[in-house]
């Protein structure tokens, strides 16, 4: 009895250590994984930050580039009217001019920080697409590997199209509506540049997001929610729902309306044939 009492304290001894030394393997891991982490969000940050310095200090290109659509030369509207012309329509665009603003005394100079750090950011994201599948690809087979590289390709080219959609077309569109719209020509509008700012990185974002249409229904697509021909039998409602998303995020204009309008749909015809690709491989 006593030498079975001695075999089981010595089996549960063993027990008690093998699970010891597995929870210590996990915390060693957990602790690895967290300390890779923190260095890759520190490269990240540095990164960011570089770009955001280098943009700050050549403070003239940028903000050339950041109002160049405030202006009623912009290229967008040279573009549009040579586009009518060659479609034998007589059509100029107006003089306009509207004056920007600061009304706090430190306005300028902490917009100018915000702006670098957002540009900063933008910059750096394909660093950050890099680091991040380095974070992530140890746990990936090679196959999931190659299928991640190219999504988040997709997803970045889809984003950088979103932000030149909306600063070539959406953005210098608007503000030439809203700029010089007017109530009443007792009203003057002074648009202070915080506001300019603010409405320039909101309709980016918006832009940059709303081209991720056929990423999410690629990934419907994979999941069986949605189906190729769901989403052609919906087309007409589709097209009445981008028309009207198009409506909100765009000045009550038929021609801005027509101009945001078109790439949606695009997307959304891409998307049906994505998910009928995506079917054909199922």
């Amino acid at each position: 009895m006593l030498l079975i009492y001695h075999r089981k304290e010595h089996h549960q001894q063993n027990l008690m250590l093998q699970s010891n030394k597995n929870e210590n393997e996990e915390m060693l891991t957990f602790g690895g994984h967290l300390e890779v982490f923190r260095q890759m969000l520190f490269r990240i940050i540095v990164v960011a930050v570089a770009i955001a310095i280098i943009v700050f200090f050549f403070k003239e290109i940028t903000w050339d580039i950041l109002l160049a659509p405030s202006e009623w030369n912009f290229c967008t509207y040279r573009w549009l009217e040579r586009l009518m012309q060659f479609l034998g329509i007589d059509f100029r665009f107006e003089e306009f001019h509207v004056d920007l603003i600061a009304t706090d005394l430190s306005s300028q100079f902490m917009t100018h920080i915000s702006t670098a750090v957002y540009l900063g950011l933008l910059g750096a994201s394909p660093y950050v697409l890099y680091e991040l599948f380095r974070f992530v690809s140890p746990a990936l087979y090679e196959n999931e590997r190659k299928y991640s590289v190219q999504v988040a390709g997709v997803i970045y080219v889809l984003f950088i199209l979103g932000v030149l959609m909306s600063y070539f077309v959406l953005f210098p569109i608007s503000f030439r509506f809203l700029g010089t719209y007017s109530v009443s020509a007792k009203v003057v509008s002074n648009i202070t540049l915080d506001s300019y700012i603010s409405t320039f990185v909101s309709l980016t974002l918006v832009m940059g997001i709303v081209f991720q249409l056929p990423v999410i229904a690629f990934f419907l697509g994979k999941m069986g929610i949605v189906t190729s021909s769901m989403l052609s039998n919906y087309r007409k409602h589709s097209f009445i729902v981008i028309m009207l998303v198009a409506a909100i995020i765009t000045p009550p204009d038929v021609m801005t309306l027509i101009l945001v309008s078109i790439p949606l749909y695009m997307l959304y015809e891409i998307s049906i044939i994505i998910v009928s690709i995506i079917e054909r491989k199922l």
